[in-house]
């Protein structure tokens, strides 16, 4: 409510307007998916070039300790140069930034970008999701503006910003979730269907777009689970809660780290000394411990029987160290990936300490209990949780399993610094509630 009085409520779109403005929302769906698609293409090249190729022709282990410390210490300082140097700076630090933000100026994308696939490819410990949903709503907010200037901005920003995550997780119903809060605490009339109806558009097509051109996989195979138990339920509460509590533990110290680092001042001596403590944390946990951890993910769970139990935890902590690191040291990244990362560990920890726990049951907690710690989002922890394990018989039991881990969270610190400007008035403002 502002000094004016409340906002006044708008009417509802025709069922018109509603199929007018899918053309648009079909081709922002589109654009999206392949901007996804181009970034991460770009970093796959740069990383099979810098992981594979470039050890290959000069005779050197790839995985070897000096060359992971090598790789992200130079990281580091190209991040820092890009950032320090360049037109627009690489952008707000995401670590000031929320998942959904208003769109930035157009200027300032190239290096955003280039940011972003630098470390992508150099294995820092950040996913993609905060700089490509940027990257696509400014560009796509400036060129409808240009093209179709009654389509309001912050409609075409929650389109681009649905279609980009409907792209990144292969389905809509990710984006779905994500902007039903969004739009239900907007001012505006209407039903809540009418109101996600043109995301929800630009999510399918944003969705149908990147399976047809990478054909993504989100779930990792495990065996079946079919039969749900108590003991299964009190398992998963278990796992959720100490997932979420060991997120919250992030969040506690994240301030902390971040002016730890920032005190250096200089982007390039940030980013620089940050890749510098990745190097040396990805020497302790090993290359699984690096990247986005989607792919890493999938090769920990397959290859679990390798781990004892003492190395699942050295790889959780050391992948904690490194999302803290990494989104405190000016690198530009999201931290969802990583979270379905460690949530994952965290449940290979729980049966390698209690075999009995079926996998998918353990898996799945952890992954929700880590994600509704650093996204906040309860809709969203359990859609992912669910993506992860494939198993449709682990849903009501994640709806049970995410009531102790929100309220763990609910009152904790969160994975965002309030930048000096936020409290000025002048941040840029996020459309993704708080809670």
């Amino acid at each position: 409510m502002s000094a004016a009085g409340p906002a006044r409520p708008m009417p509802a779109p025709t069922v018109r307007t509603l199929l007018l403005l899918s053309i648009p929302a079909l081709l922002i769906g589109v654009l999206s998916a392949l901007s996804l698609w181009l970034l991460d293409s770009i970093a796959g090249l740069l990383e099979d070039a810098v992981w594979t190729a470039l050890p290959s022709a000069i005779g050197v282990d790839g995985a070897s300790g000096w060359w992971i410390f090598l790789v992200l210490t130079v990281t580091g300082a190209a991040v820092g140069l890009t950032v320090w140097l360049l037109p627009g700076h690489g952008g707000p630090d995401s670590a000031t930034t929320e998942l959904v933000t208003a769109p930035l100026p157009p200027a300032v994308v190239p290096s955003l970008a280039l940011t972003a696939v630098l470390g992508l490819a150099g294995g820092v410990s950040l996913g993609p999701e905060n700089p490509i949903i940027a990257i696509n709503a400014s560009v796509l907010v400036a060129l409808v503006a240009r093209v179709w200037k009654k389509v309001p901005t912050e409609l075409v920003l929650l389109m681009a910003a649905s279609a980009t995550i409907g792209a990144m997780f292969g389905t809509p119903v990710a984006a779905a979730l994500v902007f039903t809060g969004i739009v239900a605490a907007a001012p505006g009339g209407g039903a809540l269907w009418d109101r996600l109806f043109l995301p929800l558009v630009a999510a399918a097509a944003g969705s149908e777009t990147m399976t047809l051109l990478a054909h993504p996989q989100f779930g990792v195979p495990m065996p079946a689970y079919t039969d749900v138990h108590w003991p299964d339920v009190i398992a998963a509460f278990v796992i959720a809660t100490a997932a979420a509590l060991l997120g919250v533990a992030g969040a506690t110290v994240f301030p902390t780290v971040h002016r730890a680092f920032h005190s250096l001042r200089n982007p390039l001596l940030v980013s620089l000394a940050g890749g510098a403590v990745l190097g040396l944390l990805g020497v302790i946990g090993g290359p699984i411990t690096l990247f986005k951890g989607l792919e890493q993910m999938g090769q920990l769970i397959h290859d679990r029987a390798e781990y004892t139990t003492l190395q699942l935890v050295v790889i959780v902590l050391v992948k904690v160290g490194a999302l803290l690191v990494a989104a405190s040291a000016g690198f530009r990244g999201g931290r969802v990936f990583p979270a379905v990362f460690i949530g994952a560990a965290i449940g290979l920890i729980a049966t390698s300490l209690v075999p009995g726990i079926p996998l998918p049951v353990a898996i799945a907690s952890g992954v929700l209990g880590m994600t509704v710690a650093v996204a906040r989002d309860g809709w969203i922890a359990i859609f992912v949780a669910l993506a992860v394990t494939q198993s449709v018989a682990v849903l009501p039991i994640m709806c049970l399993a995410v009531l102790p881990a929100w309220l763990v969270v609910t009152r904790s610190p969160q994975w965002l610094i309030r930048s000096r400007a936020d409290a000025d008035g002048l941040a840029t403002p996020a459309l993704k509630p708080t809670a």
